[in-house]
């Protein structure tokens, strides 16, 4: 690739500053335009990260200005049209999560781009995140042994009182399933990520706080084909033993036959051998001034590299459809108070009476 890879942003909310960050600092990609219905909110966002246009439709935007790749930062409900825009163009797009309203919305979005033969990727970020990178990088060194169970304990604090969630994404508020859709659909990916593919789930979800639509806090227990297990402990209420809550969003175990890989709250890993004393594991965890350690920057120059080199790309909309899967399963789980087996599992079928969470 000899020219910079030309990006259009679409959307201008809270979380876009960290894409549009990442894509400032990739010497091999230039975002060339913000296109949001608000044109002075796009503009803000436009100025502190050096973009140099503005514009608020997407249509006259693809149109004019060509672009080779295209990233959706937008809510799920606008997912299905604006892709199909830039499919119909032909023009390769990543698509924010939660992808799409429903499961049925993304394999539809998914197979409208598969039509196309156009690439789809999804931004999922977490598994981008240092810790979860040197992670993976320990296990396949062999450094665990065999793996047999990871934990983690989501604790990011901003969920208590009538004024949860207002400050950054106030839209938390009213989405009818929360904690599993917007939050633990994270660990969904990054546990299959390090430990393999899930093969069953069991779940239990409750709403703490009673301003909010949906739950808030649950247990969620992974068995994988492997043999291991995992444990999604999350509420969003309290808060954990960090200088940011937010960075790791709380703590994480990885246990193996050579012994226990720990990440604490601040994104340091900790290593104990069985039976000896842990020592801390030393290892680049990114910058502390963005999101999760720079895991948007991370995503997007592996997308770069995608289409610089054609080396193979994580987080395709196909692929992505494996999480959605199990997210339908772990909401399933806690309807019917059953541990739900994913080889016979329709997300499609229809559900039990009673199936929001108390």
């Amino acid at each position: 690739m000899t020219q910079p890879l030309r990006v259009l942003g679409v959307g201008a909310g809270y979380f876009s500053q960290f894409q549009y960050l990442g894509w400032r600092n990739i010497a091999d990609a230039e975002c060339v335009a913000i296109v949001n219905r608000d044109q002075a909110k796009a503009r803000a966002m436009a100025d502190r990260h050096g973009v140099a246009q503005v514009l608020g439709d997407l249509d006259a935007a693809l149109d004019a200005l060509k672009p080779d790749l295209v990233d959706i930062i937008t809510p799920p409900e606008t997912h299905r049209a604006f892709v199909a825009k830039t499919i119909a163009r032909g023009i390769p797009t990543i698509c924010q999560k939660p992808f799409g309203t429903s499961y049925a919305d993304a394999v539809a979005i998914t197979e409208l781009a598969e039509r196309a033969k156009v690439p789809l990727i999804v931004h999922e970020n977490f598994r981008w995140q240092p810790w979860y990178r040197e992670a993976r990088q320990l296990i396949e060194a062999g450094r665990l042994g065999t793996l047999h169970s990871a934990a983690f304990r989501l604790r990011p604090g901003d969920g208590q009182g009538p004024l949860a969630y207002l400050d950054r994404q106030p839209y938390f508020q009213q989405m009818p399933k929360f904690l599993v859709r917007e939050t633990a659909i994270h660990w969904i990916d990054t546990f299959r990520f390090l430990m393999g593919e899930i093969v069953a789930v069991y779940a239990g979800l409750r709403r703490i706080n009673p301003i909010i639509a949906g739950e808030d806090a649950g247990y969620i227990v992974f068995d994988y084909a492997g043999g291991a297990t995992g444990l999604l402990d999350g509420n969003r209420l309290n808060d954990h033993v960090a200088a940011n809550p937010r960075r790791t969003m709380g703590e994480g175990w990885i246990e193996g036959s050579a012994g226990v890989l720990r990440l604490d709250g601040d994104g340091r890993l900790w290593w104990k051998p069985h039976q000896q004393p842990e020592v801390p594991h030393a290892y680049d965890r990114g910058p502390d001034e963005t999101w999760g350690g720079g895991a948007c920057e991370r995503l997007q120059r592996h997308v770069v590299a995608h289409f610089a080199s054609g080396a193979p790309v994580e987080n395709t909309a196909r692929a992505y459809l494996a999480n959605l899967r199990v997210q339908e399963a772990v909401y399933r789980s806690a309807a019917s108070h059953c541990r739900i087996e994913l080889a016979s599992f329709d997300p499609l079928a229809p559900e039990a009476p009673g199936a929001a969470p108390a």
